[in-house]
């Protein structure tokens, strides 16, 4: 399967140019995660802010553990579930629950206040937990339009069922295919499962950024085979993705670098410090809204 978002007779295959081992980390209340960046030694990939593997793990009953309530401005957060059952609450009103497949899409602009993690009944009954949460940065000139959000369901995703391998594709046109979700940067989302052997390929926007990463079993892009758990930043105009595990899923992010100073601290990320104690200012004062619980 092939795209046609750029194809000319001097298309060139893309390659692995740099990859990067994801590190452990703790979040929220304490769950741990599987971060690429940022880290000491990566701050982010333009435009991309953080992205986090979560799990899969195994939680027993009563020990589900999420985030509690707080502050985002400046950029966007996309929560994409792969397994259990996950619950969103904002300071917008907001209140969704999430299933495999789901994605939950908010645009933290000027600000908001939210929290997120395993479902009520996910926590009582314990379960299984996996998904990935991507931060999305926003240029200047949008860090400061109104908050909003998406509620993606799963059967909304474009889907493109090969031999040995299934295509959904979240956001933006990749593999032939066009996603639901609305984005401010232009970015492009999608989740390949992928048997020993099954390749895919599409074509590349142009100028983009182009991610890879394997959540469970390795692929191969080009000669270079990626393992688990380790992202791969690739460059070339056409993209070729092949299994090379009894079953690979992976994840394959496009986007388009803003190229504008990144000045972040915590849950903020705007261009310059000033610009970043006005947002603590604002959030202490109370502007973000409130928590709805």
């Amino acid at each position: 399967m092939t795209t046609t978002n750029r194809t000319s007779a001097h298309s060139t295959s893309a390659t692995v140019s740099r990859l990067v081992r994801a590190q452990h980390a703790v979040e929220g209340d304490g769950f741990v995660v599987r971060r690429p960046f940022p880290t000491a030694s990566l701050s982010h990939l333009d435009p991309f802010l953080l992205f986090d593997h979560m799990g899969p793990i195994e939680f027993e009953p009563g020990k589900g553990v999420g985030t509690p309530w707080h502050p985002h401005r400046g950029f966007e957060t996309v929560t994409y579930l792969l397994e259990g059952d996950a619950e969103h609450r904002d300071s917008m009103g907001n209140h969704g629950f999430m299933s495999a497949g789901d994605t939950q899409w908010m645009t933290a602009g000027s600000g908001v206040l939210h929290k997120e993690g395993p479902s009520g009944a996910a926590q009582s009954a314990g379960g299984r937990m996996h998904g990935l949460q991507l931060w999305v940065n926003l240029p200047a000139a949008k860090k400061m339009i109104p908050p909003a959000y998406q509620d993606l369901r799963a059967e909304a995703n474009a889907v493109r069922h090969e031999p040995g391998a299934t295509v959904r594709v979240i956001a933006g046109d990749l593999f032939e295919l066009h996603g639901p979700g609305s984005t401010h940067t232009p970015i492009s989302y999608a989740h390949l499962t992928l048997e020993a052997g099954a390749t895919v390929s599409t074509s590349l926007p142009a100028g983009h950024r182009v991610l890879v990463y394997p959540m469970i079993g390795a692929l191969s892009v080009g000669d270079t085979q990626i393992d688990e758990g380790i992202l791969a930043v690739v460059e070339g105009d056409i993209l070729e993705v092949r299994g090379v595990a009894d079953q690979s899923e992976v994840i394959v992010l496009t986007g388009e670098p803003i190229g504008e100073p990144v000045a972040r601290y915590g849950p903020f990320v705007m261009n310059t410090e000033a610009e970043i104690r006005q947002a603590f200012s604002d959030f202490e004062r109370g502007t973000f809204g409130a928590p709805l619980d």
